[in-house]
């Protein structure tokens, strides 16, 4: 019979003590209900269940404020839970005229979702809470239940709503969109036929970024003989929102 090392004995025994460790440790903090239905406690199901509801969902919204949510669902706003602005309503259904529900008035609760984050969706409106009509409340130019945006008749964003949205915040918010695109009158009165121009070379970015260009503001610089190569701008900088 082979002879066990010497150096394996206590090795064996560290062993022993942890697996040891590990069934006391197991049956002291691992719940009872643990593994039953998953890996979680299956005792919690009982134990949410059992707390006091305090959301009432939109269909009980719906009983009484059927105008508001149908107004809604015409709007960016359709997926948006009553709740998420107005807070939690079980006990205003229970007590319409006892328990008021939330009424957001300022500014702080629109710029939970509205303010600019770079990591939002391309095109989801943001603003820069600083610059964006700072002061007044959000609902002074926006019907919170159907927000859109204010746009002028004939205005580019009327059509290209998430490029006009993109762009606002932007460092490009105050060029014109003819600055760079040519745009035929008759696109606006029939734009699938007469479609506007993209620019086509280097130049139209140069006018205002290469060295020595006629612009007084303070913007990025290059030499447009050298930077980039053969690539044009847009293919390392997304024109409606430029970084460097």
């Amino acid at each position: 019979m082979a002879r066990i090392p010497q150096q394996m004995i206590p090795v064996g025994i560290i062993g022993v003590l942890l697996l040891a460790t590990f069934i006391i440790a197991r049956q002291i903090f691992v719940p009872e209900t643990f593994g039953e239905l998953g890996h979680y406690r299956a005792a919690a199901i009982g134990e949410v269940a059992a707390q006091p509801a305090v959301y009432a969902g939109f269909a009980v919204c719906l009983e009484c404020h059927e105008d508001v949510y149908l107004h809604k669902q015409t709007s960016s706003h359709t997926g948006l839970a009553c709740e998420t602005c107005h807070g939690p309503a079980a006990a205003h259904a229970q007590a319409p005229d006892e328990a008021l529900p939330t009424v957001p008035r300022g500014r702080e609760h629109c710029e939970l979702c509205h303010s600019y984050n770079a990591a939002r969706p391309s095109g989801f409106p943001q603003i820069l809470a600083d610059r964006h009509n700072p002061g007044d409340p959000c609902i002074t130019c926006h019907d919170a239940h159907a927000p859109r945006m204010p746009i002028a008749e004939g205005d580019c964003g009327a059509c290209h709503g998430e490029i006009a949205h993109q762009k606002a915040v932007s460092k490009h918010a105050r060029l014109e969109c003819t600055q760079c695109h040519v745009v035929p009158a008759e696109h606006f009165t029939n734009p699938r036929t007469v479609a506007a121009a993209r620019p086509q070379a280097r130049d139209v970015c140069g006018a205002c970024h290469a060295r020595g260009a006629d612009s007084s503001r303070e913007i990025p610089r290059i030499d447009l003989d050298t930077h980039g190569g053969r690539y044009n701008c847009w293919d390392c900088h997304y024109p409606h929102l430029p970084e460097a």
